[in-house]
């Protein structure tokens, strides 16, 4: 059934961090104790994959995303052998890409050869920004010129694909500030780079107690600034907030944009899985695992199993579902894949767009779904066309 099946990555959540940032909704804690469990971790991890393994169906694993959390908290010799692991449960692309989110503030040379040492051929660097007022004001624990130290440090390791992640519309911020932190990023000369808008999310102490953040009018001046001097710099924008050299594009989120499945394993991971039935129908479930590292670490031992919900995806639900993931892409997605990714013909989603083209907010129907640049401006009204059809 393999070759009915979309391609296949992994994601794993490591959910510990050094400190809470203010404006990070993402599952991460603060460590209970001085020293993290790691050998109990790695247990839960591989029993954790265990209980998805069917799931693969003798998939090949393309890609490998470590995210958190800090991943870079957890030792070399921890991936070592949850990589070894993992080899013996599923087979690995030879090509396959991994990624490591770092932190530059945990972080030194020896690490870096380790990662490197342990199969880990991509980094993504959270630097956010380079100016120390506004670190101080994310609550982020390094400072510019470790950032500027960890990219150095990750070269001579050896990795030669490397994101930056750079945030812009900080407390304060001005357009000037955005495009000091852009240079500065683009000095280090990254493959990739992650370029986004701070945003304040329920349930983080930004949203409870919001800081100063600059108008819309100099929003805008950023962007536009900002977009312009990436492309500028050999960097194309290839996702919303995402740009890359060229053949350089994270493929681990590729897939996720196109609506490939994946495997998501640690604490507060989710996954999307499609399985094929002796009818040769396709049925699409995204799953999650418990939250709470502890709570996590527990079910180890527990007949429960790791998974702490599921939510099939019904077959009307299909053309949105889709849709919120291409969308983001600005080539698009070809219309092939949304048949051999979901087993509907194109008459499904075509249905839902007619209002959107006709509006001006998508391009090239019926070759592409692709959002035009109003589109992608209204990227929340776009989808709701859709959602309404």
């Amino acid at each position: 059934m393999a070759e009915l099946l979309p391609p296949l990555s992994l994601y794993i959540h490591t959910p510990w961090c050094v400190r809470k940032c203010p404006y990070c909704d993402f599952n991460s804690h603060e460590p209970s104790t001085e020293e993290l469990p790691e050998a109990a971790y790695l247990t839960a991890l591989l029993n954790d994959l265990d209980g998805d393994l069917s799931l693969a169906d003798e998939r090949e694993i393309q890609t490998i995303f470590i995210g958190g959390g800090t991943p870079s908290l957890l030792s070399p010799a921890f991936y070592d052998q949850l990589f070894k692991e993992i080899r013996l449960r599923l087979p690995f692309s030879s090509t396959i890409e991994i990624t490591l989110e770092a932190n530059p503030g945990t972080t030194e040379q020896q690490r870096f050869i380790g990662y490197r040492e342990a199969g880990i051929n991509r980094l993504s660097l959270g630097v956010q920004s380079f100016r120390p007022e506004q670190l101080s004001a994310l609550g982020r624990i390094h400072s510019g010129q470790e950032a500027v130290n960890a990219v150095r440090q990750a070269r001579e390791a050896g990795f030669d694909n490397l994101n930056i992640d750079l945030m812009h519309g900080l407390p304060k911020q001005t357009p000037a500030q955005a495009m000091e932190d852009i240079n500065q990023a683009l000095d280090l000369g990254p493959e990739h780079l992650s370029w986004y808008q701070l945003t304040l999310e329920p349930n983080t102490a930004f949203f409870s107690q919001p800081p100063v953040l600059p108008e819309e009018e100099a929003l805008w001046d950023i962007q536009e600034a900002g977009h312009q001097r990436l492309e500028q710099a050999g960097l194309r924008r290839y996702e919303i907030s995402a740009y890359a050299r060229v053949e350089q594009q994270s493929r681990h989120n590729i897939n996720y944009w196109q609506f490939g499945d994946y495997l998501g394993i640690g604490a507060g991971a989710h996954g999307k899985l499609t399985t094929v039935d002796s009818q040769g129908q396709r049925h699409i479930e995204r799953r999650w695992k418990t939250r709470q590292p502890e709570a996590y670490l527990r079910r180890s031992n527990d007949l429960r199993g790791f998974v702490a919900g599921k939510q099939p995806i019904a077959t009307q639900e299909l053309p949105l579902e889709f849709s919120m993931n291409a969308l983001r892409l600005i080539d698009g997605v070809s219309m092939d894949v949304w048949t051999a990714y979901t087993g509907q013909p194109p008459a499904v989603l075509l249905a839902r767009l007619h209002s959107a083209y006709e509006k001006g907010l998508l391009m090239e129907m019926p070759e592409k779904l692709r959002a035009s640049p109003q589109g992608l401006l209204f990227l929340n009204e776009l989808l709701t066309l859709i959602s309404d059809e």
